[in-house]
């Protein structure tokens, strides 16, 4: 697409890019998929006559958003057979997405997990209205269904999410606090450090994708918690460090085993303490992170 920088459509197409990849990345919880769907959604945009488009920024999100849940379709079979907890594809993002708290908190982990329980077309409608603020009649043309339907889809959706949706996240200096406590307390394998920093009702969520070590289900309580990880950490026979990163918005660690990378750790912290634990090992869904080309402001 370089080569045609001065291309209308190639333009256009550039300066949605991010919005375009966020939308898809929303509704699938994958940033392999997302990339895919932009490139199905390129090849159609060309083929579009650009004078009769009225809205460029609405047809191509239009376009994203179907061929979002054409792909969404194709993941619930993947889904089925995934072999342990599943955890959205952590995706590097840029200190200004973090300062947009709303779309900071649609991508945390915490919220991806209560978006997964949505009906596809509850996803798509949800996030192009109550992340993106499209229009009912732009949404209605998205996902092929009138207008009166797509009001009664948001508030059945809104309803849902509002129902599992996990307490507004603090502030980053907050969850970066958090996140230095728990880091020192792995570092040193010191329990009462950890037992310190987690809420009693923490959960822990491990992806391994079958392919690296991790918990078949969630591990609920400080206890529990703390008894998994520094008794993983126990049995390790390379060296462990981690560092600070910004996933999804929000501060997280990237931690190296030797210095390859093992996985990511994001977190969802209430009041200081943390409640939620997303440690993503799969390494086919640590390939955006390894990159090092983090997502900008949509």
């Amino acid at each position: 697409m370089s080569d045609h920088a001065a291309d209308p459509a190639t333009e256009s197409f550039v300066a949605h890019r991010n919005l375009l990849f966020t939308v898809a990345y929303e509704m699938l919880g994958s940033a392999a998929d997302a990339e895919d769907v932009l490139q199905e959604t390129w090849l159609r945009w060309v083929g579009v006559d650009l004078e009769r488009v009225r809205d460029q920024r609405a047809y191509l999100v239009r376009i994203t958003t179907r061929q979002s849940l054409n792909r969404l379709r194709t993941m619930a079979r993947r889904k089925e057979a995934y072999v342990g907890s599943w955890l959205p594809e952590p995706l590097l993002t840029t200190p200004d997405v973090a300062e947009d708290v709303e779309l900071a908190e649609s991508m945390s982990m915490a919220l991806m997990l209560v978006l997964e329980t949505l009906t596809p077309t509850e996803r798509a409608v949800f996030v192009l209205r109550e992340v993106f603020d499209v229009g009912y009649d732009d949404i209605a043309a998205a996902v092929d269904k009138t207008p009166v339907a797509v009001r009664q889809i948001a508030h059945r959706a809104r309803k849902h999410v509002d129902a599992r949706r996990p307490r507004r996240s603090v502030s980053p200096r907050t969850t970066r606090a958090a996140l230095e406590s728990f880091r020192q307390a792995i570092e040193t394998g010191d329990p009462q450090g950890l037992l310190d920093v987690l809420a009693p009702d923490v959960v822990l969520i491990s992806d391994g994708g079958g392919v690296k070590q991790a918990s078949p289900r969630p591990i609920t309580g400080a206890d529990k918690v703390t008894r998994f990880m520094l008794g993983g950490l126990s049995k390790l026979d390379r060296p462990l460090s981690v560092s600070f990163t910004l996933i999804n918005g929000s501060p997280a660690l990237l931690v190296h085993l030797d210095d390859e990378l093992d996985g990511v750790l994001a977190l969802h912290v209430t009041d200081s303490r943390i409640t939620g634990l997303y440690y993503v090992r799969n390494p086919e869904k640590l390939t955006h992170v390894a990159s090092d080309k983090p997502l900008g402001p949509r």
